[in-house]
């Protein structure tokens, strides 16, 4: 066991490891109870339908907040929204800087603006292979190929040992508009046996065998269908992935065809890459309000949607209810991407419309149009072969991706692989293992304007609203137990049926009035009784006919 007043180096994740999206861990080093503390990433992911209203959720802060005072920055490995999109909700309050690159920046900046947000965070602009100091550690950013430029991977370095935190990654040699991998750093980084190495290394394809499809092959691809395409061509794919907008600008240009944008989000990604210099050479993209005046065969329109939103452009577009763009019979739209889980079905459905109008779709079915930003088991294997870790802890993934990426590493022998998840506690070095300290992990949710914890979202009864609807009954009882006003009822959520030959509402009222004339006034005449009695027979009546029992509140109110 070591030393109390030791030096260690620990890893503690508090989104992200043991589920896709949410990313954010925090790396301590110093003795026990003293150490200070660096985080990594500050991401988000999405609300669902068991989640109504709820549209965004990000991981609680609630330990760094209980060590804020040791906590010298954040470090941001790229700008996906599950990295970075809970940034400026959460870490205005800690008042410690932000380390990034020139795009992820620029990004945070676009969001500030687009969304009005008022709070602000302290930029420090990282370079590649430039290592700075914070504290105790020593922290250099390496250049990784994924689905967004200037993604990077972070080697850091203490007294103790290093760890090598991935970040999102891919070994692409032929990525479109960004360097690759950074091969020769990672092999320098196995070389280099003085101190040892924890690699916590993304899981997201895991399961996946072989080598992920590089962009340039997807590029050739969508080249093909563009230069094939007889009549109007639409693309939708992730805003985010200025190497995808690249290869569909080139092929446009190729096929003697001007690219169209339609969708806010690719308005402010391409702005962002043109100001940055990402897009040389390219000609200029179209608005939209270009769109009608180009003949039918001489445009690509390139639009945001890929996910199903309902109010994005191909959604709308698949509608007929964009106010500028149409497709008809015989044009195309390909799907440059995949549905994230939980979305398949408006994307589906926003496939079938197009489908239904004579619209040609091709999707990931048909061919290379969409590859994955993330590492495959070929690659997770010549990153153990390059980096030479000795220890292993997976993480950016739900159970299954964690523990094939564990077992993946134990056969590949590397020495300890660590299974951990949210809230755990992992000493990388010296001497690694769990810890059992406890650490406080959660989530927050955005409920329009308001970041709160589930307890107090008031999600729980929305789902009962959801599910029973509710029923609201009000009236006046004077001091005798009279009736001198009401009972007024509101409905929301029931069937409109008919039982027993009467609307389904006056059911519901004939039982409000029998408890008003069987119960005694002396008992009308106490709110609470009556209240109870109430809201008993009604939902116990609506339960018999509906077999769902609903919300019932009752308004007693005496004069």
């Amino acid at each position: 066991m070591a030393n109390t007043d030791q030096n260690e180096l620990v890893f503690v994740p508090l989104g992200g490891v043991g589920e896709i999206g949410m990313n954010m861990a925090a790396y301590g080093f110093g003795p026990k109870n003293r150490k200070k503390w660096i985080v990594v990433d500050c991401g988000v992911t999405f609300g669902d339908p068991s989640l109504p209203g709820i549209e965004l959720i990000m991981p609680d802060p609630e330990f760094l907040e209980e060590n804020a005072d040791d906590v010298l920055a954040l470090i941001l490995t790229h700008s996906h929204e599950d990295h970075y999109g809970a940034v400026l909700d959460l870490w205005p309050g800690f008042e410690k800087p932000v380390y990034c690159t020139p795009f992820t920046a620029a990004m945070l900046a676009a969001k500030r603006a687009s969304d009005s947000i008022n709070e602000n965070v302290a930029i420090v602009s990282m370079t590649p292979g430039r290592p700075f100091t914070l504290g105790p550690f020593t922290v250099e950013a390496i250049n990784v190929a994924h689905s967004i430029p200037e993604s990077n991977a972070l080697l850091i370095t203490t007294t103790e040992g290093r760890a090598l935190h991935t970040g999102d990654w891919k070994l692409d040699p032929t990525p479109i508009g960004v360097p690759p991998t950074d091969f020769a750093r990672l092999q320098k980084i196995g070389e280099d046996t003085s101190l040892p190495l924890a690699l916590i290394c993304d899981s997201t394809n895991a399961l996946k065998e072989g080598t992920s499809p590089s962009e340039s092959e997807v590029g050739a691809t969508l080249a093909a269908i563009i230069a094939a395409a007889p009549y109007r061509i639409a693309l939708t794919t992730f805003a985010s992935n200025i190497g995808r907008v690249i290869s569909i600008a080139r092929a446009a240009e190729k096929a003697g065809r001007q690219v169209v944008l339609s969708g806010r989000a690719l308005h402010r990604i391409t702005t962002i890459a043109g100001e940055l210099g990402m897009l040389a050479g390219l000609p200029p993209f179209l608005d939209q309000d270009a769109y009608r005046s180009l003949p039918r065969d001489k445009v690509v329109l390139l639009c945001t949607g890929s996910q199903g939103e309902a109010r994005a452009a191909v959604s709308r577009i698949a509608r007929g209810d964009h106010p500028i763009i149409e497709l008809n019979a015989g044009d195309r739209v390909v799907f440059s991407s995949w549905a994230i889980p939980g979305n398949e079905r408006e994307v589906i459905d926003i496939q079938n419309l197009f489908i239904d109008r004579g619209i040609d779709v091709i999707t990931q079915r048909d061919g290379l149009v969409h590859t994955t930003g993330h590492p495959r088991r070929e690659e997770l294997k010549q990153l153990y072969a390059w980096t030479k870790p000795q220890v292993l802890v997976p993480v950016h993934g739900e159970a299954s991706h964690l523990e094939a990426h564990a077992k993946l590493g134990r056969e590949q022998g590397i020495p300890t692989v660590v299974h951990a998840r949210n809230g755990d506690m992992v000493r990388l070095f010296p001497e690694t293992e769990r810890l059992p300290a406890e650490v406080r992990v959660g989530e927050l949710y955005l409920d329009g304007l308001v970041l709160c914890t589930p307890e107090e979202s008031g999600v729980k009864g929305r789902r009962r609203l959801s599910f029973g609807g509710h029923i609201v009954v009000s009236l006046v009882i004077n001091r005798n137990g009279d009736v001198v006003a009401g009972p007024e009822m509101v409905m929301e959520g029931l069937p409109i049926v008919e039982t027993d030959d009467e609307p389904f509402d006056q059911a519901v009222k004939k039982t409000v009035s029998n408890i008003l004339r069987s119960l005694p006034a002396k008992r009308r005449a106490d709110p609470d009784l009556l209240q109870t009695a109430l809201h008993k027979a009604v939902r116990g009546e609506v339960n018999s006919l509906w077999g769902k029992k609903p919300n019932v509140t009752v308004f007693v109110h005496r004069v």
